[in-house]
């Protein structure tokens, strides 16, 4: 009942803004609707206590690791540069504290593996000078295209949907290509999630001087930004303030995952298709998460680099879900206790979204760029279904937005046939999770996907080489 009166709450509220909620735009084909659990939706950004120590992965983006430019004990700022990006595709990475260097060694990070971090015992919170720390709008974009390039690159932006896949490559569009639109990711679909939310809600205007910052570097006509309509306050505040500034649309979408996915959302907002293994620029689209287009405007018109971000703490059991603005580094457990603790009943904990994410084994895991979100699992619900024979069914081929046929591939990577996996088109799948979301049979097609993808890289990679 509280559910239903709260839906009803939202279509009215969303219908003031709208009007009629058919005519909302989505993706034609596939994708699932998982039960939302937005626990957290309108708690405020809050900020809590340095740990003692901070584990920052030099490694925290798509592309080559970046190379520490630090050693031990060296005393360092809040801000500086502490690794420093080793190629096109690469990131800089930058202290999220003050203090001194304690080590640098392989620790665990949320992949499950051991990777090489900056470890930094906490004294202190000192600033370097450089930054803005003032809480006043810089609305000035006469800037030079070169210098809002250049001022990405120093901060080490990355794209904070999930990917993280360095900003400034976006932003460097290739010659004899044209980019008409800058589309915003601001879907958020993934459930549990609220963090590109409540961003939204504290900081439009910055949001929006951001999307100014990037649509003229890379030469767009216009902005658009997605928003599903589940968030009819964020659509109501963005479209507000999206007034004051020239060339930005916002857009309401049907509730629909993966809604966020870049070939959807294009679709969804333009009704323009990417080719099978092309990119959005193929289409004359640039797509940012609107948390980027955030910290984009904090590198330029602040002097501020990534080394920290908005991660959502949730979870049926959490007896406080919370937006956290936490610092890079920080281990998990930090969050976990500034939401309530870990419930009695926890069965797994998961990074990200419960789609897309994973689940991690230690709760001293680092925060890193790319952590939207810390979800607490109960056991009832934490364990996966047991998995059972393929019963022909055909749900995962009706809901997988990329047209693939999860069932086919998954057996073709089970028995290794790569050339088959490729000519079925393995390559574009986008992990979404819908396939095995649906799958009565309990299958983990997704798992057998994934692995069957990294395998076929690498072997074309060799090729290449």
């Amino acid at each position: 009942m509280k559910n239903r009166k709260r839906k009803q709450k939202l279509q009215t509220d969303y219908k003031l803004i709208i009007g009629d909620i058919a005519v909302l735009k989505t993706f034609p084909k596939g994708g699932v609707h998982p039960k939302e659990n937005k626990f957290s939706a309108g708690k405020p950004i809050e900020t809590i206590e340095l740990p003692k120590q901070v584990s920052i992965p030099i490694a925290q983006h798509i592309g080559a690791p970046s190379e520490p430019v630090v050693k031990k004990g060296d005393e360092v700022k809040v801000g500086q540069l502490i690794a420093k990006s080793t190629g096109f595709v690469s990131a800089n990475i930058h202290s999220s504290v003050s203090g001194k260097v304690a080590k640098i060694d392989k620790i665990l990070d949320t992949s499950g593996y051991k990777q090489t971090c900056v470890i930094i015992d906490v004294d202190g919170d000192e600033w370097l000078e450089s930054i803005d720390r003032s809480a006043d709008l810089n609305t000035n974009t006469d800037i030079y295209v070169d210098d809002i390039r250049q001022k990405v690159i120093d901060a080490g932006i990355v794209g904070l949907g999930g990917a993280t896949f360095p900003t400034h490559v976006k932003l460097s569009v290739p010659q004899g290509k044209t980019c008409q639109h800058l589309v915003i990711n601001a879907v958020e679909c993934e459930p549990y999630l609220t963090a590109d939310h409540q961003v939204m809600m504290e900081k439009a205007d910055e949001i929006m001087i951001g999307c100014k910052l990037i649509q003229k570097t890379i030469g767009a006509e216009k902005v658009l930004i997605g928003i599903e309509n589940n968030k009819p306050d964020a659509i109501k505040h963005m479209t507000e303030v999206a007034k004051k500034y020239d060339a930005i649309e916002v857009y309401p979408l049907k509730v629909m995952y993966p809604q966020g996915g870049e070939k959807q959302l294009i679709k969804a907002l333009l009704n323009r298709e990417v080719p099978s293994g092309g990119l959005p620029i193929d289409v004359g689209c640039v797509v940012q998460n609107v948390g980027t287009a955030f910290a984009v405007y904090e590198a330029v018109k602040k002097g501020k680099p990534l080394f920290e971000r908005v991660v959502t703490v949730t979870g049926k059991s959490v007896s406080k879900p919370s937006n956290i603005l936490a610092r890079v580094g920080t281990p998990i457990n930090e969050l976990i206790e500034a939401a309530g603790g870990l419930p009695e009943d926890t069965g797994k904990i998961v990074n990200g979204g419960p789609m897309m994410g994973k689940s991690v084994n230690s709760l001293t895991v680092p925060v890193t760029k790319g952590t939207s979100g810390v979800l607490i699992f109960p056991e009832e619900t934490a364990k996966r279904p047991e998995e059972n024979n393929c019963i022909r069914c055909g749900r995962c081929v009706t809901v997988c937005p990329m047209g693939i046929e999860p069932y086919l591939v998954k057996n073709m990577s089970k028995v290794k046939m790569y050339e088959e996996l490729q000519k079925e088109r393995v390559l574009d799948c986008i992990e979404c999770g819908s396939c095995a979301y649906t799958c009565p049979a309990g299958v983990p097609l997704l798992d057998y996907i994934r692995q069957g993808k990294a395998n076929l890289t690498k072997i074309l990679r060799s090729k290449k080489s």
